[in-house]
């Protein structure tokens, strides 16, 4: 799949999550197969006012290639300016977030309340192309609400402002992330648009990406919630996608290992702590003999040493890290 003039590895790509998508998250999916990864989203003021916390949210290993910085703002010339400001940084796409449905976000009249402004997102949209020397792509939903929901407008908009790529999440901003994805919605952009069209929501399985790529035509899938915890989705996709074979899942001991070396990575850098690591180990272990149990102990851990004794609890076989 190609963005602009980039060649992504494949066409699955990792969604940008708040609080989840960091470095090491990133480079655990990267490893299982992801084609392009995203980073949190990243306030355009921020990188304007020099916030010092900002520069953590933009960390990526140099393997980590394709990565995309997404940014978020709701004025061009600032978004413009973040750009600029980051021209040198290693990276290969600039994405800007209207999708992003959380009330802080939104009240600001920024993430999905773009939506309800067209005019204002072509000119962000614009604005940002100028100043970059990088693809922009655009992430957006179906629309704010049911009644309004006007996907296929915005694709049109992003489109004729010079973005390269456009994703869309098939929910409303209203549903949040509840009820169901409407890949409908995605169809009908991918027919409104020549730029690659990537669909996104509801993808918690291979044959769930697999289908949803021959159902709307569109050229890439984006995993969210459906891989936390579950990098293999990736790898079982892809080879699902390139053999029309479905590999087994992964045994409980290749989670484990799997689980501990992203402990490792997040214990071993100096900026982290390993409570970081709570949410992402009861991802890993969902559904595991044992593991509410474990998830409470994960919860009441103080050190990393600590959630590894209670992992390798929970292994069934010897585990090969």
């Amino acid at each position: 799949m190609k963005i602009g003039s980039l060649e992504l590895r494949n066409n699955l790509i990792m969604a940008p999550m708040a609080g989840v998508t960091d470095k090491f998250f990133r480079e655990i999916v990267h490893d299982f197969g992801a084609g392009l990864t995203v980073s949190e989203m990243v306030s355009a003021k921020s990188i304007v006012y020099g916030n010092k916390n900002t520069a953590r949210l933009m960390e990526n290993p140099p393997k980590l290639r394709p990565f995309s910085v997404q940014f978020f703002g709701s004025e061009p010339e600032t978004i413009a300016e973040a750009i600029k400001i980051l021209g040198p940084a290693e990276f290969d796409i600039v994405d800007i977030n209207m999708g992003c449905p959380m009330p802080k976000i939104v009240k600001n009249g920024e993430g999905a309340a773009l939506m309800k402004d067209p005019a204002l997102a072509g000119r962000i949209i614009s604005a940002a192309v100028r100043a970059s020397n990088r693809p922009v792509t655009v992430k957006i939903r179906r629309g704010f609400t049911p009644s309004t929901a006007n996907a296929v407008e915005m694709a049109k908009i992003a489109e004729a402002s010079g973005a390269a790529a456009i994703a869309v999440h098939g929910r409303t901003r209203d549903q949040l992330y509840m009820g169901l994805a409407d890949w409908n919605i995605i169809r009908e952009v991918k027919a409104a648009v020549k730029i690659p069209v990537v669909g996104n929501g509801d993808i918690y399985t291979p044959q769930d990406a697999a289908s949803r790529l021959a159902e709307t035509g569109c050229d890439g899938i984006m995993l969210a919630r459906g891989a936390m915890g579950n990098p293999w989705l990736f790898s079982r996709s892809l080879t699902l996608l390139q053999t029309g074979q479905l590999p087994p899942p992964p045994s409980h001991a290749e989670i484990i290992a799997t689980a501990l070396k992203h402990l490792q990575m997040v214990a071993e850098c100096p900026q982290t702590q390993p409570y970081e690591m709570r949410k992402h180990l009861s991802w890993y272990t969902k559904g595991m003999p044992g593991s509410a149990e474990a998830r409470h102990q994960i919860n009441q851990a103080k050190t990393a040493q600590e959630m590894k004794e209670i992992l390798m609890s929970l292994a069934e076989e010897p585990v090969d890290i």
